[in-house]
């Protein structure tokens, strides 16, 4: 029997400080499904280090380069959080026009936590239903979004959800969307 998301490539884009839960566990349960998932980076090393609670986490390989990526081979992008981490790639021109060409091919893209950050950065955020990390609401109201407070929020392909706790609503919320 074919599992439910076999064939389907998700490109998860991080860099250092991510956070350890919103990268590790949605990976782990699409894998689990038949997904095939790539860490794709900006980062240099072979490994990206993630932020677990309130110290530095573990260490990730990074599958594909950034600068090697292209979002023709992938058909969802997953954004995890964490504060550094998409603080870091908002300023990342490479990394916001990857972003960019996944909302234009209307291929999901699922952010959590702080990950909506790059959705303001990207355009995709102005007129859409979202949630994030509370800390973030206001910058999303401010960039044209409709905030909720729930679990997850999908507003046709875009996917977003508040906080680990949430993880297994919104990895079903994408498997969702890449089974539609």
């Amino acid at each position: 029997m074919a599992q439910r998301l076999e064939g389907k490539k998700i490109a998860i884009l991080a860099t250092h400080g991510f956070e350890q839960s919103e990268l590790t566990d949605p990976k782990k349960l699409l894998e689990g499904w038949g997904a095939t998932t790539r860490v794709v980076s900006p980062a240099k090393e072979g490994s990206i280090k993630g932020w677990k609670e309130k110290d530095w986490g573990e260490e990730v390989t990074v599958d594909q380069p950034l600068a090697d990526a292209n979002p023709d081979d992938f058909d969802a992008l997953l954004l995890p959080g964490g504060q550094m981490n998409p603080d870091t790639l908002r300023i990342d021109a490479s990394a916001l026009a990857f972003i960019e060409a996944f909302g234009k091919a209307g291929k999901p893209v699922a952010a959590i936590c702080h990950g909506p950050w790059l959705l303001i950065d990207t355009g995709l955020a102005k007129g859409r239903q979202v949630t994030s990390w509370p800390s973030v609401r206001r910058d999303l109201e401010n960039a044209g979004a409709q905030w909720r407070d729930e679990e997850a929020v999908v507003d046709g392909t875009l996917i977003t959800s508040r906080k680990p706790d949430d993880i297994p609503a919104f990895s079903e919320a994408l498997a969702k969307a890449l089974e539609a």
